[in-house]
């Protein structure tokens, strides 16, 4: 076991970004035309980075699989992008910020990385008014702000509930500027199946077009991965059925460490899953908490309707058990205490998996139109899905797989262990410890895009430019494409009689059951235990129809492998962390009154995972977590 080096400059906590940006090496106008960068993924992360770094001149590939880049899943996030502008007057500050994010991840993240996603949240807000994204504004004319969870200040920018969206298409608009200029090469309906390594670098990607079944070699002088996270390894998540983990992955397993794999969010506002034939689970914002109250009967089983249930008969849970932030608790936080009050029987909806969201008391004081003004979209959804009145009657929301934490491991320069492969957003594991305050998602993929990448990849091409020019027909490249096609028609000859979906659907109610909103010791083996015989299982019992050409379920084949082999590895992460931390809870690691119980004295590090090979367990290396200006404490929001 070794420690890592994550590079973090020297001198106080609010200088370190600009003393990097001070030193941090340049490449001259004419020399950037010189040099190729690939981004796959086009969300926020990808989008404002491929877009910014062909702003300054260098030559940009972009890769996405969807059919445009606005269908990255960026689109998805609603509720706010957290800022620093203390336009309420009520506190705010950039080091208010920073603590915030700090204890929310419960101590389990890097003072300066988390300091420089604070310093640099205001002038976000600043970009995006001038690409045109609509926030919201006072009836002056001022940008207006509301609060989230795990804060008690306003310092999230909202686009009603749209903020991803608005957010994607400012970075959207951006990216194509640049393609019309022809610094930026785009190809969608392209999946990144291989990294290319020279000499140990990071020097292109194999990837396969999903139109034509085509494999296609692509060089550049670094690479940035931007692809989110990897939720959807649960199955039924707030993520798209497209999303997955397999460009991270196959990183991975090229030498890139994985840190804090098992840290895991499940937010809890989602629509309840309503049946076993259901692909995938519906957000509803977290914004929805500043004014919906959250409850569920007393009464064990009680079948009436919410309206009948009398005041003095409903659990206001959250505010019982954390007064001082009520219905604002983190998100973590919130999840447990749902699924606590479900498994007690306490739950609501027609299959009892549920908790109730109420705006009657928001209406009563405030009138139906603020209410409307604010949420009035995501009432129409919410009545659109289940033909339920939110203004009359309580939503029904549950949580469910959302944000993954984890990802690759970066350095503060936001490079992974393989020189000249970065990554950005959902895809590192940066920023937010071992639970995610809500609004910081949409914050750090557009700064790690628009404000850091942008200074810490020219760094690192400063010393490419007098490199040997890599081409595709390096032998590397070769390598890489016989290994992709080795897979592929290794699926294709699979005649077993199971389905992806079928392994994809099983293992990740696996991972939901033994690594999901709670651990044990004994869970988790057993876990580890079945992903060996699900993995042997693949291998024999897969049946992939098609061919080679356009062919969905030879997609979803490479992704379901790469899942099953993460989901091992989140078990071994989740197993080796023996206390409870912020989204990560082992129930041997509990109060009496069933909070979590941190081990700062043995357990304050980042752990980051080397692959070892199929039959091997993995490495595990640690990053110390050093706290100079922050005290460790216990997280209470009571």
């Amino acid at each position: 076991m070794k420690m890592i080096d994550s590079k973090i400059p020297d001198g106080p906590l609010a200088d370190k970004w600009n003393t990097y940006k001070a030193k941090a090496k340049l490449v001259n106008p004419a020399n950037r035309k010189k040099l190729t960068v690939i981004v796959v993924g086009t969300g926020l992360a990808g989008s404002s980075c491929a877009a910014s770094l062909a702003e300054q001149g260098y030559n940009i590939q972009s890769f996405c699989f969807q059919d445009s880049p606005r269908r990255a899943h960026s689109v998805a996030a609603q509720g706010g992008v957290n800022a620093v502008k203390n336009y309420k007057n009520d506190g705010d500050s950039v080091f208010r910020m920073f603590y915030d994010t700090i204890k929310g991840g419960d101590f389990r993240s890097r003072e300066a990385n988390v300091y420089r996603l604070a310093e640099c949240s205001a002038s976000l807000i600043d970009q995006s008014v001038a690409q045109g994204v609509p926030f919201a504004r006072e009836y002056g004319g001022y940008l207006n702000n509301r609060s989230f969870g795990g804060v008690q200040v306003s310092r999230t920018f909202y686009a009603r509930g749209q903020t991803g969206q608005q957010l994607l298409l400012g970075a959207y608009q951006s990216l194509l500027r640049q393609v019309n200029t022809g610094k930026v090469t785009m190809h969608t309906r392209h999946e990144m199946l291989e990294l290319v390594l020279v000499d140990g670098k990071a020097k292109g990607i194999i990837a396969r077009n999903l139109e034509t079944g085509a494999i296609e070699r692509h060089a550049a002088d670094a690479v940035v991965l931007a692809t989110g996270g990897y939720g959807k390894v649960y199955y039924l998540s707030t993520l798209a059925m497209g999303c997955n983990s397999s460009a991270l992955w196959r990183a991975h397993k090229k030498g890139a460490y994985m840190a804090g794999v098992s840290w895991i969010q499940f937010h809890p506002t989602c629509l309840p899953q309503h049946g076993a034939n259901q692909s995938k689970l519906t957000l509803m914002s977290e914004s929805l908490r500043n004014d919906g109250r959250i409850w569920v009967p007393k009464k064990v089983g009680d079948d009436r309707l919410p309206n009948s249930i009398p005041e003095e008969e409903r659990d206001y849970y959250l505010e019982r058990r954390y007064p001082a932030f009520g219905n604002l608790a983190p998100r973590d936080i919130s999840s447990r205490a749902a699924k606590e009050r479900i498994d007690s029987g306490h739950g609501a909806g027609p299959m009892k998996n549920a908790v109730y969201l109420d705006f009657s008391d928001a209406i009563a004081a405030q009138g139906k139109k603020t209410i409307e003004a604010k949420y009035s979209n995501l009432f129409a959804m919410y009545e659109k899905i289940n033909g339920i009145d939110a203004y009359k009657e309580p939503m029904l929301i549950s949580p469910a797989a959302h944000f993954t934490m984890g990802g690759l491991w970066v350095d503060y320069e936001l490079m992974t262990t393989i020189p000249g492969l970065f990554a950005l957003g959902e895809a590192n594991f940066a920023d937010h410890g071992a639970n995610r305050l809500g609004a910081n998602s949409l914050l750090q993929a557009c700064v790690d895009g628009y404000f850091i990448a942008p200074y810490t990849i020219p760094n690192y091409l400063s010393g490419e430019l007098n490199a040997t020019k890599v081409t595709t027909e390096h032998p590397a490249f070769a390598e890489a494409e016989n290994s992709v096609r080795e897979q592929l028609n290794r699926f294709l000859q699979s005649k077993g009689t199971l389905s992806t979906d079928y392994f994809h659907k099983t293992i990740g109610r696996l991972l939901y059951e033994k690594c999901g909103l709670s651990r044990s010791k004994q869970n988790l083996e057993e876990a580890i235990v079945a992903i060996k015989s699900l993995k042997a299982s693949f291998e024999k019992d897969l049946l992939i129809t098609g061919d080679d050409t356009l062919n969905s379920e030879l997609e979803k084949a490479g992704r379901v492998a790469d899942y099953i082999e993460l989901a091992e590895l989140m078990c071994y992460d989740a197993l080796q962390r023996e206390e409870s931390c912020g989204a990560h809870f082992r129930e041997e690691y509990q109060s009496n009154e069933g909070e979590a119980v941190r081990n700062d004295t043995d357990y304050c590090y980042v752990s980051a995972w080397e692959w070892k090979g199929i039959a091997n367990p993995p490495e595990l290396h640690k990053e110390p977590l050093v706290f100079e200006n922050v005290e460790l404490a216990v997280r209470s929001y009571k």
